[in-house]
């Protein structure tokens, strides 16, 4: 069999099954498994793919036609220009989580100019420290620590499977980050500065596409407005010694104006709102 044909065969099954993506999906499969770009496969058509290859490709191929997610199939995804291990453990990350990591990025440029006095006035800790609660893959965490390399960040999730593929990514980018089990903040003492937060939000009752059926519950419906996970993280901060001075995270636009709401009630206001992204600031600290 050679590429051309191989490729008519898959993205007419993946068609058949409803996939949008379908020829790109095919292509992007059939690059990992000849490993090679789709320059060079689209510039040999002739070529012919040798029978384990084709097994293997038949392999990755039925795994996509039950609207597994590409991400899975293939193993890793790229987020932030970088490519990331992935397991069906976690949640993959999107694109939209990509606009957390630049207003990280635009705060730590703040932080850095900022003058001494006024450093000492909003207790920043140096090195900056930075939590990523519900690191699921990682991505974010480790994205915001190889952008920001002064930073100390703690990756926390719930799910030690989670957690394993966090620290595959860990150790793949050779990154001094902090690992830990915990339910939210619950299992931690130190004091965060930010606080990456890409928690789950989903509505319990919204209907979602097949292939984001196939990820972990765990990590994408968070009640029945889909904010209960934030409101307890909203809360258990609100009862510690230290407030961290930045709170990112992401939902559906048209929660934002509740959960506005939900972080004033534990003294932090809405610095910013990009799509799926706010940025909350502390107004007061506790005592």
């Amino acid at each position: 069999m050679t590429i051309e044909e191989w490729l008519r065969i898959a993205t007419k099954k993946l068609q058949a099954v409803g996939i949008g993506t379908a020829r790109l999906d095919a292509v992007v499969i059939m690059e990992d498994v000849l490993r090679r770009d789709r320059a060079w496969l689209l510039a040999h058509p002739e070529h012919i793919v040798s029978s384990s290859e084709a097994a293997r490709l038949t392999f990755l191929l039925n795994r996509r036609s039950n609207h597994e997610p590409l991400a899975y199939v293939r193993g890793k995804v790229e987020f932030y220009g970088r490519t990331f291990q992935i397991t069906p453990d976690v949640l993959v990350p999107r694109p939209e989580s990509e606009t957390m990591i630049d207003h990280f990025k635009a705060i730590v440029v703040g932080i850095r100019n900022t003058s001494p006095k006024r450093k000492s006035q909003t207790k920043i800790h140096t090195p900056l420290r930075v939590a990523d609660i519900g690191t699921g893959s990682g991505a974010l965490g480790i994205t915001a620590a190889l952008e920001a390399p002064e930073a100390i960040v703690d990756l926390i999730d719930i799910d030690k499977n989670c957690l394993d593929c966090a620290k595959s990514n860990v150790d793949l980018f050779t990154l001094p980050c902090h690992v830990l089990l915990s339910d939210l903040l619950s299992e931690t003492v130190d004091t965060y500065d930010i606080v990456l937060a890409n928690l789950p939000y989903v509505p319990d009752t919204l209907t979602l596409n097949q292939a984001a059926m196939n990820e972990p519950k765990l990590a994408i419906f968070g009640g029945p407005d889909g904010l209960d996970v934030y409101r307890r993280l909203f809360k258990m901060m609100s009862v510690r010694k230290n407030h961290p001075l930045y709170f990112l995270t992401e939902s559906f636009p048209s929660q934002h104006r509740q959960l506005r709401t939900i972080a004033a009630s534990s003294g932090f206001a809405e610095a910013v709102e990009d799509d799926f992204i706010q940025v909350f600031r502390r107004i007061q600290a506790t005592a």
